[in-house]
């Protein structure tokens, strides 16, 4: 028996994965035990969960995998201000100590956490590093049902790449080709993020969230000044407009004087027409740019198996369009494609790659679900209920399942947390709110009410698979809601010429389809499809709920409130149920109900979290 934890740390979603003999025991990203949204510290809670679910102590580990390089990122850091001295020194001088003092010698400073959770622990030559992109890579190709793939990987930058081209065959991974720093499509992104007063490495979501409500009529202005993009997809950043290279903030004032506008202050500025149009323009320019090197990769290494990973790759409106436009045949995207994913590939392509071991593609799905973080026993679902002072029942699972689907179609929201918590971005029916997405109310309801977030902001439908193109315009598997697709036409409600009249977030209140909540302004919808194999309990719920409405979906959100992680144990959720206008919250087989729950548990959770 072989075992290797991965680790990823120290720049945004640290996290901790552990496979033994190449199976994915479990992994969890640190912000859900700290509750620090996006924690970028050493995952030390997230590898003592994982510790304990393999129940190996540490010094029982063979090998630990880190996801990235730190003296090829040091080289960047420091050949990047060579290049554009002397702009940038107060950047450079800012990061240097820190670089010096911490981040250079990071072996060191891992052996010294690691030995926090096992004095035993004593080896430091069991630590590993792996590439960044190739951390990403790895992490897409290997859990993958594919014996061959080309494996694409976009984000903002890794110790030097923002984009690789890799080719999987077997156990084997190489990567071919490399676009490297400053020139970045994640970075892009990123910027225009900024721009529109979003917080960069934490809100790219929204700006794709508001793209459907503009027009894309700067898109010929940023690819006229700034991007190079060529045929093949590849591209170069024309760094005169941007200051993520050697400044503190990612765009400059020639980006503002380009666009005629100065960058919004969230805190004052209102989203107008201009900031829509924008948002759709960089989305628009994105997707050029994915399908473009889609079409290149897989036309020239003759293969239509496609593998995706690092952030941009959680732009499911762009993965939607890859589907669509019949380039590949079929499409695998690591779910937890940001870099707390790197966790887990780095842990992999030690196992494939460095020790040579066999890679079997599975027909089942090898990230199980993606349901690999803590779960609770229902005694001590119990036993922490009543801890919180809880007003709470338990019921059969047959009349539990039956009784949330009848309060569903009565327009009840439900706080619905069972089994092991989801790894990566996305909650998937086990810390999830769920509600009845025929509701032309329930989309307004949720962001204002229970998420305490804009009122642009779609929501996504969990739908039973084998219903799922009598609903929309897809027909493949999408567990994890890696893809957009339309609502199927004949569900669809045709605006009025009034309607049509209508500008930005005006066209909110237009009532598109026969599941309006979950149905954006421009008819696209982010699809969970449910399988009665890796969630039964979520399947059933759904199958409960077409009984009563003959509509086998929900509306599917994570558990949480703006800035604030997505829940991982009891106490977690039962603050949210109370500190929201939630109805009901079920954990396992208990049932609460709001009504009846002691006034004075009531808290005020709206300001509780930094807004991201």
């Amino acid at each position: 028996m072989t075992s290797i934890l991965g680790i990823s740390a120290f720049y945004h979603d640290s996290a901790a994965a552990i496979i033994i003999d190449g199976e994915i025991i479990a992994a969890a990203q640190e912000e859900r035990f700290t509750r620090k949204k996006h924690d970028s510290s050493y995952p030390f809670n997230a590898i003592e969960f994982v510790l304990k679910e393999a129940n190996l102590k540490l010094n029982k580990i063979d090998y630990i995998a880190f996801y990235e390089k730190p003296f090829l990122k040091f080289e960047r850091l420091l050949e990047t201000y060579l290049a554009f001295a002397p702009r940038g020194f107060k950047s450079f001088s800012m990061s240097m100590p820190i670089w010096l003092r911490e981040k250079l010698f990071q072996k060191k400073i891992i052996f010294d956490e690691l030995k926090n959770h096992d004095k035993d622990f004593n080896d430091i030559d069991k630590i590993y590093f792996s590439e960044h992109h190739f951390s990403h890579a790895a992490s897409a190709f290997y859990p993958s049902p594919f014996e061959e793939a080309v494996v694409l990987t976009l984000d903002g930058v890794g110790e030097w790449a923002t984009t690789t081209v890799a080719k999987g065959k077997g156990n084997n991974l190489e990567i071919h080709k490399e676009i490297h720093f400053p020139h970045s499509i994640g970075l892009l992104y990123s910027a225009f993020t900024y721009y529109l007063g979003f917080k960069v490495n934490s809100s790219e979501y929204k700006v794709m969230g508001l793209a459907p409500y503009g027009i894309p009529k700067y898109k010929n202005i940023i690819l006229k000044n700034l991007i190079d993009l060529k045929s093949d997809g590849t591209f170069r950043l024309n760094m005169k407009y941007f200051d993520y290279a050697t400044g503190l903030k990612m765009v400059n004032d020639n980006f503002s004087k380009l666009f005629g506008h100065p960058i919004r202050n969230p805190d004052i500025d209102l989203l107008t027409q201009f900031h829509m149009d924008v948002a759709s323009s960089i989305q628009s320019v994105t997707e050029d740019i994915v399908l473009n090197l889609c079409k290149s990769i897989t036309n020239e290494y003759n293969c239509r198996n496609l593998c995706m990973a690092g952030g941009v790759a959680l732009n499911c409106v762009a993965n939607g369009k890859i589907i669509k436009s019949n380039l590949v045949d079929n499409i695998w995207i690591q779910p937890a494609a940001g870099d707390a994913g790197g966790a887990l590939g780095a842990a992999l392509a030690l196992w494939h790659k460095e020790l040579d071991k066999k890679r079997i593609p599975a027909s089942s799905d090898k990230m199980k679900g993606l349901y690999l973080g803590p779960a609770f026993s229902e005694n001590e679902i119990e036993k922490e209920l009543t801890k919180l002072g809880a007003e709470f029942k338990k019921l059969s699972e047959e009349n539990l399942l039956k009784t949330i689907a009848q309060e569903l179609s009565n327009e009840k929201i439900v706080g619905w947390f069972q089994g092991k918590m989801e790894f990566g971005p996305r909650a998937l029916g086990a810390r999830s709110i769920i509600a009845d997405p025929r509701s032309d109310k329930m989309q307004k309801n949720l962001n204002l009410k229970i998420k305490f977030r804009e009122t642009f902001r779609p929501f996504a439908p969990s739908v039973i698979r084998e219903d799922l193109s009598d609903w929309f315009e897809l027909n493949c598997d999408s567990p994890y809601m890696s893809l957009v697709s339309d609502v199927n036409k004949s569900l669809r409600k045709e605006m009025t010429e009034d309607e049509k009249k209508l500008f930005g977030i005006e066209k909110l209140n237009v009532k598109r389809s026969n599941i309006p909540s979950v149905t954006h302004i421009d008819y696209s919808a982010r699809i969970q499809t449910v399988h009665k194999e890796t969630n039964p309990k979520y399947y059933n719920l759904l199958q409960n709920f077409k009984k009563i409405t003959n509509c086998p979906i929900l509306v599917n959100t994570s558990f949480n409130v703006r800035g604030e992680p997505i829940v991982c144990d009891i106490k977690d959720a039962f603050n949210c149920f109370m500190g929201t206008d939630l109805d009901i919250l079920v954990c396992g087989d208990f049932i609460m109900y709001k009504n009846k729950q002691n006034k004075k548990l009531i808290t005020n959770y709206k300001n509780k979290f930094k807004l991201d």
